[in-house]
């Protein structure tokens, strides 16, 4: 079974980088580890924790989105509602809280959730964000939970991965067809060439 490891990286899009630097490194604390530009595009790369990035491209004539309340339902074409960034303390997500506010950030109270204590707020592009501080004794990721009054059969499978309902590979790609194709950056670490 494929092992994940976290989330390599969230991309996001802005058209204001500085800004966006600002919040996130400068503000935030997450430090800016790679960046890829030439004029009218960059890719910059924030660490969020040892295996995890956000990430953000900088086109011209992006603009904030209008604020979304985090959870809102919505209806018609919608991809994304909001991102949430662990932490490892309680007294972090107070800090982060603080922060926030005194950078002149609407910021929300502290939400109980059951396992999860979160702050809500908006980065200066309009994305919903959340901070969330795992409660000492509750471990969904040990013990998962579920709570839906009416949940659907699928549901009711349970909490572990059932491959069989998807067709299984009957055709792996050979080692000796496996191509990597330079791209954005290659460039800098490896000295290869876009094509």
């Amino acid at each position: 079974m494929i092992r994940f490891n976290g989330i390599n990286h969230l991309a996001m899009a802005t058209g204001d980088m500085d800004r966006t630097v600002r919040f996130w490194r400068d503000l935030l604390g997450m430090r800016l580890v790679a960046g890829l530009g030439k004029p009218g595009y960059r890719h910059y790369f924030f660490e969020i924790s040892q295996t995890d990035l956000i990430a953000f491209f900088e086109w011209p004539g992006v603009e904030p989105v209008e604020p979304k309340d985090h959870g809102y339902p919505v209806k018609g074409p919608f991809i994304f509602d909001h991102v949430s960034f662990g932490v490892e303390t309680e007294d972090d997500l107070w800090e982060i809280k603080d922060k926030l506010t005194a950078a002149g950030f609407e910021v929300s109270g502290v939400i109980d959730h059951g396992f999860i204590h979160s702050i809500y707020a908006f980065d200066p592009n309009g994305i919903p964000i959340e901070f969330s501080h795992n409660v000492e004794s509750v471990d969904v990721r040990r013990a998962p939970s579920m709570a839906d009054s009416i949940p659907s059969k699928i549901t009711l499978e349970g909490p572990v991965p059932n491959p069989k309902v998807w067709p299984s590979v009957q055709a792996p790609t050979p080692k000796d067809q496996r191509k990597v194709y330079p791209g954005a950056g290659s460039e800098l670490f490896h000295g290869i060439k876009r094509e």
